[in-house]
């Protein structure tokens, strides 16, 4: 027995040491268990235990070609998935943002003049009548994908868009991944969408745009996201395209993409 801090604790062989953390909060483990003696450090930072936690709560790497070298991040990040995109659904007015465009009355924010697919979206974005692009460029490395993950496991990237129209407008995105430089290494600008006007009978019509950037190389530091449109009646307001509930996710799990 070893006495830490005026406890005695009980030197367990590694194994059950392992199943015992396996069984408690991720950051027990990390901010106190591993804290409490060399034998606890050394079992916490198994790469066999951060491997044997990934499998046990289903996140499955897509390619065995390119196995993370360190589990413990891949397993951080899977759980901590989420929208790296600020202010996506307009409830912080347009903070966050660049306007790119800002051309006839202005971006602004309004309701959804019919419900959104998602109840939670309660705001969007709204274009005028001449174009209105507005962007977000996402800094990886200060989200926390490092430079070595981001180029060893390259995790997929998926992007989604929420648009819906007025009056007859347009709708246009672009997303790029940008190196160090802010050079592109891949490109997805589709064809601009023309939507014809909607109607009560018909509902506001809400469409979304899904993109998975796969396979896109080392280097990537950085991701452009840009998007907006316009109406084609040309009428002063704001009768142009509507978007909302945009959203950026690093995938690094396979059993993240089973929606697509």
């Amino acid at each position: 027995m070893i006495t830490v801090v005026g406890y005695w604790i009980f030197l367990l062989p590694p194994d059950i040491l392992e199943e015992i953390f396996l069984n408690l909060p991720p950051h027990v483990v990390v901010c106190v268990c591993r804290l409490v003696c060399h034998q606890w450090k050394e079992v916490a930072d198994r790469e066999s235990f951060w491997r044997e936690r990934c499998r046990r709560e289903g996140y499955h790497v897509h390619n065995a070609s390119k196995v993370s070298s360190d589990w413990r991040l891949f397993y951080f990040l899977c759980k901590k998935r989420r929208n790296l995109l600020k202010n996506p659904r307009g409830e912080d007015e347009l903070r966050g943002w660049k306007l790119l465009q800002n051309g006839g009355n202005r971006w602004i924010i309004e309701r959804p003049i019919m419900p959104h697919p998602n109840e939670a979206v309660q705001k969007n974005f709204v274009t005028s009548f001449s174009m209105c692009i507005k962007s977000q460029t996402i800094d990886l490395e200060k989200e926390g994908y490092s430079p070595s993950f981001m180029d060893e496991f390259q995790p997929p990237i998926r992007i989604s868009d929420w648009y819906a129209p007025r009056c007859r407008c347009e709708y246009r995105i672009s997303v790029q991944l940008l190196n160090r430089n802010k050079a592109v290494v891949q490109d997805f600008t589709p064809d601009t969408i023309y939507l014809p006007e909607f109607t009560m009978q018909t509902g506001e019509q809400w469409h979304q745009m899904i993109h998975v950037f796969k396979d896109y190389g080392p280097g990537v530091r950085y991701i452009k996201f840009s998007h907006g449109g316009k109406d084609n009646v040309f009428w002063a307001g704001w009768y142009g395209v509507r978007v909302t509930d945009s959203c950026v996710e690093i995938c690094p799990a396979s059993d993240t993409m089973n929606s697509l």
